[in-house]
C-alpha cells in the first residue's frame, strides 16, 4: 500500500509538467502556421500588398497573437523567408547523394528549383529589396553562398567524373549559373512574365550544360533531358 500510494504522488506531480510540456509545444507550432500561411500570401501576391490584418484573417486570429510572436511586419517577413531558405537548403542537401553524377545532380536541382520557385510571384524579390533589406540581404547570402558553393561543388564532381571539361573557371560559373537559376525572380531585369517559367530554366540549364560538358557527357545530358525533365 505504502508503495502504491508513492507511485500515485508520483504520478500527479507530474500532471503540471506534462501539462507545461503540451502547452509548450503547441506555442512553439504557433509561429510556425503563422510564417507558412504569411510566406503562402507574399509569394502570391509580394509582401507589399499584404498586411498583417490580411495574416490573421488567413489564420483565424487575432493581431494580437500575431505581435505575440513577431515585432512587426518586418519581423515576420524576414523570419518568413529565413524559413523558405532553410527548406530549400534542407530539401537540397542530400541531392548530390541521390544521383548517380553531376549532370544528374543539376537537373533534380533544377526539379527542385522549379518545385520552390515556380509559383513565385516575382514581385516578391522587388518588394524585399525596397521595404524589407534585411530579409532581402538573407536571399542574397543564400545565392551567393549556399547556392554558389553548391554549384562549384557540382563542377568539380563532374570534373572529377569526366563530364565536364577540366578547364572550367570555378570562380566565375557558379556565379554565372546561380544567376542563371534566380532569374525568374529578376523581373526588374528581364521581361519573362509572359514565358514558361519551366521551359526557361530547361533552355537555361542545357545551355549551361553543354557549355561546361565533355564530350563523354553530352550523352547523358541528352538522356536526362528527355527523361527528367519530360517526366516531371
Amino acid at each position: 500500500m505504502p508503495e502504491t500510494f508513492g507511485l500515485m504522488k508520483v504520478s500527479i506531480s507530474f500532471v503540471p509538467y506534462l501539462k507545461r510540456g503540451i502547452c509548450q509545444t503547441y506555442r512553439m507550432e504557433v509561429p510556425e502556421r503563422i510564417l507558412d500561411t504569411a510566406f503562402g500570401l507574399f509569394r502570391q501576391y509580394g509582401t507589399r500588398s499584404i498586411t498583417m490584418d490580411d495574416i490573421a484573417m488567413k489564420l483565424g486570429i487575432s493581431k494580437k497573437t500575431l505581435y505575440a510572436h513577431f515585432t512587426d511586419k518586418n519581423d515576420l517577413v524576414v523570419q518568413a523567408i529565413d524559413r523558405f531558405l532553410n527548406h530549400i537548403r534542407s530539401a537540397s542537401t542530400h541531392l548530390p547523394q541521390k544521383a548517380d553524377n553531376a549532370i544528374e545532380e543539376l537537373f533534380l536541382v533544377m526539379l527542385l528549383m522549379h518545385e520552390q520557385y515556380g509559383e513565385i510571384n516575382p514581385v516578391i524579390m522587388s518588394d524585399l529589396q525596397k521595404f524589407h533589406p534585411s530579409a532581402f540581404a538573407l536571399f542574397q547570402d543564400h545565392k551567393d553562398g549556399y547556392m554558389n558553393t553548391m554549384v562549384r561543388q557540382n563542377l568539380e564532381r563532374g570534373i572529377r567524373e569526366g563530364l565536364y571539361r577540366p578547364a572550367l573557371n570555378l570562380t566565375v560559373l557558379p556565379h554565372f549559373r546561380t544567376l542563371a537559376m534566380t532569374l525568374c525572380l529578376e523581373v526588374e531585369r528581364f521581361n519573362l512574365q509572359h514565358m514558361d517559367m519551366w521551359e526557361i530554366q530547361k533552355v537555361l540549364v542545357e545551355h549551361f550544360l553543354y557549355g561546361v560538358a565533355s564530350p563523354k557527357g553530352y550523352q547523358l545530358i541528352e538522356h536526362y533531358r528527355h527523361t527528367l525533365t519530360n517526366n516531371k
